[in-house]
């Protein structure tokens, strides 16, 4: 699979035919957008940073849409979301963290999720993913401390930083090491990547 990264949390996953959209930008956000066919979109927050299903829509291609918990099973690919909260100032939202399994890879998703305790609903979806993507902007969401100590406790063998600043990015790195930690502009991984690595933090650039 390749692993790309579009801002915010909008991430691109492909894995032989088939596109995987996590978050795409809405096209009324203050940010940059980026456009192409997804076969799957999963939106985590009905927020217009995370749910830019349009955004993902090209030519007669219209992906199948996951914007809630559940369990799904589309084009073979088995999916499972587990409720949790994401707040903007005052306001409270539904936030769904995702886990899935590409080429026997697991991957979890937290999205913006806010408060230090990670909720059962969202630790039973997720289990121990093999790659997992966790906000560290702080704010409304996970600070950089909190981020890394929610990370490590589901005990995956990478962890992708997301929706982040370079003062954020600074902080998590020191939090996680930098001896465990690389950059790279896309992330290609197979299942023998995996060897070797424990809570190893790969930031993908935009």
């Amino acid at each position: 699979m390749v692993i790309t990264y579009l801002g915010k949390q909008f991430f691109k996953i492909t894995h032989g035919e088939t596109t995987i959209a996590f978050n795409p930008i809405n096209k009324t956000a203050d940010a940059k957008v980026s456009r192409f066919g997804a076969d799957i979109v999963l939106s985590t927050t009905n927020l217009p940073e995370y749910n830019g299903l349009d955004t993902v829509l090209y030519g007669d291609r219209t992906p199948f849409s996951v914007t809630g918990p559940g369990d799904y099973e589309i084009k073979g690919i088995f999916i499972k979301g587990g409720i949790s909260q994401a707040k903007r100032g005052e306001k409270t939202y539904v936030n769904t963290a995702y886990s899935l399994e590409l080429d026997g890879i697991t991957i979890g998703f937290l999205g913006p999720i806010s408060g230090d305790k990670i909720p059962s609903e969202v630790r039973d979806a997720l289990g121990t993913p093999d790659v997992l993507f966790v906000p560290i902007g702080g704010g409304d969401t996970l600070s950089p401390a909190s981020a890394h100590k929610a990370a490590v406790s589901f005990d995956p063998k990478i962890i992708i930083p997301m929706e982040y600043t370079n003062e954020t990015l600074t902080l998590f790195l020191k939090e996680g090491g930098a001896e465990k930690s690389e950059k790279m502009e896309k992330l290609t991984l197979k299942r023998k990547d995996l060897d070797g690595r424990q809570g190893d933090i790969i930031v993908i650039t935009e």
